[in-house]
């Protein structure tokens, strides 16, 4: 059952990433850090939206962002991955455990 209340980091990671806009801009902070402007000068979107996405991308705990002068320059964040990790890695133990019983039952079938 879904329980109301404070979104789990794994939440906050999926709803931020699920947005094809900001998968793509941290696809590209991926690549090293670049500025706000930067970000708009190779995204069709406008500054005002970068940065909503950058908000949102930073709220997950997926980039970080630094002042410079008047700039601020944004990249990614690598343990802000982790929880999104330690729950892939829950579900390939428990899906590598239930293909190898299956796979079992399979080969006895066989027999």
């Amino acid at each position: 059952m879904f329980m109301q209340g404070a979104a789990t980091a794994e939440d906050r990671i999926f709803a931020a990433l699920a947005d094809p806009s900001r998968r793509a801009i941290f696809e590209a902070l991926a690549g090293g850090e670049a500025a706000v402007k930067e970000l708009t000068a190779r995204f069709a979107i406008s500054q005002p939206a970068i940065s909503q996405h950058l908000a949102t991308l930073r709220q997950a705990g997926l980039v970080r962002g630094r002042r410079e002068g008047r700039c601020v320059y944004y990249r990614v964040e690598p343990r802000g991955l982790k929880p999104l990790l330690d729950w892939i890695a829950h579900y390939r133990a428990f899906w590598t455990e239930r293909v190898g019983r299956l796979e079992r039952l399979l080969e006895r079938m066989d027999r």
